[in-house]
């Protein structure tokens, strides 16, 4: 898996485009946005395109986040740009120059970004950035300034302020405080970036992966995709080499809040539970967490004391809407979560963003596409 990353970075820097699965990005508590809407944006015709509603037009995103406004952020990863969807469904691009890979710092369209994979939103209104063909973390501030918040750019494991490193860094998520974590995927780590930007290793040890739970580095990770954080400073991980979803709490403590590392759909409790290559994490204002269990084509709902249960989707490939199991999904990826308890969803390969209410309906709100012509 860590090679086929690799490879899909090399490829993306040819003109192709990724076709499969992608970690994603923070979920924060917010307004609830697209009371009213059903497609937001896109249609037939791919490409780059900003614009309202149906007129916009995107390429492979996959990280989502809301900020306290009510925006919806989007890793648009084909474009490599980040783009915006206000709550009256307007489309415009945050950030990055269209078809420009790049690691250029600069306001607005003058920057540019590496395959961003995950997005992340801070109370101030910062938007971060798991730039993860660059091997860094990026920072776009409230005026649309973009700079280099962590990372050299060379891939490593380093801890420290101007020569701390990443390898492949696909998830982001930020904490009341304005710390920011990283799902280290190329180094098995979890990684914290404090305000500062000084760069630590909360969990997990560099180049070792497993399964193991403990205290900080004792632990063990297998490519972890993504992280959220809830109200209280837990952290929550995608595992995706394990099939299994983490936990850290703010003392350091690793567990394992469900899966048993074997790949499969069993609901149940805990390590009773499994899941296929989860990707995309969230967490509600509840303390339940969501899981895109892209492998099994399904949304799962864990509950605080470690049941799992099928949230929507029948596991059966497809774009159908519906309530619960009556949904289907292609490989969702990516989940963010508002303030009524909304959860939305990249379904990439139905090249969808759906939204699903929290009684379990599952509707369309947006329209994404994959080929990388810019129109």
């Amino acid at each position: 898996m860590r090679k086929y990353i690799t490879a899909l970075f090399a490829l993306a820097s040819l003109g192709y485009f990724l076709s499969t699965f992608t970690g994603c990005g923070k979920e924060l508590i917010s307004p609830n946005p697209f009371t009213d809407s059903t497609i937001v944006a896109g249609s037939d015709s791919a490409g780059y395109r900003d614009g309202l509603g149906t007129d916009a037009r995107f390429d492979h995103p996959f990280g989502l986040a809301f900020d306290n406004a009510g925006n919806l952020y989007v890793a648009d990863q084909g474009n490599s740009l980040i783009r915006k969807i206000d709550p009256a469904a307007n489309v415009t691009t945050l950030a990055g120059m269209v078809g420009v890979l790049g690691l250029t710092n600069g306001v607005d369209s003058l920057s540019s970004f590496n395959k961003p994979f995950s997005v992340a939103a801070d109370a101030s209104g910062n938007v971060f950035v798991a730039d993860a063909g660059n091997n860094v973390i990026r920072k776009i501030a409230a005026d649309g300034t973009v700079s280099t918040f962590a990372g050299t750019g060379v891939a490593g494991a380093d801890d420290g302020t101007t020569q701390a490193t990443f390898n492949s860094p696909l998830g982001v998520a930020a904490d009341q405080a304005g710390n920011v974590y990283v799902a280290d995927y190329g180094n098995d780590l979890i990684r914290k970036i404090t305000a500062d930007g000084t760069v630590s290793t909360i969990a997990g040890k560099q180049g070792v992966s497993g399964m193991a739970d403990g205290q900080d580095t004792t632990a063990r990770f297998n490519l972890p995709e993504s992280v959220a954080v809830d109200a209280t400073g837990n952290i929550y991980v995608a595992d995706n080499g394990n099939n299994a979803i983490r936990k850290i709490t703010p003392t350091g403590l690793v567990s394992t809040l469900a899966g048993n590392g074997t790949a499969g759909k069993s609901e149940g409790i805990g390590k009773t539970a499994s899941f296929n290559s989860p990707f995309g994490i969230a967490v509600d204002g509840a303390g339940n967490v969501y899981v895109a269990d892209a492998g099994n084509n399904k949304i799962r709902k864990i509950i605080p004391d470690g049941t799992v249960s099928t949230f929507a989707g029948s596991g059966i490939k497809g774009a159908a809407n519906g309530t619960g199991a009556n949904a289907s999904f292609n490989t969702p990826v990516g989940l963010a979560v508002d303030a009524l308890g909304n959860i939305y969803v990249s379904d990439e390969n139905n090249n969808l963003i759906r939204k699903i209410t929290p009684d379990g309906i599952v509707t369309v709100i947006a329209v994404i596409h994959r080929k990388s012509a810019f129109n």
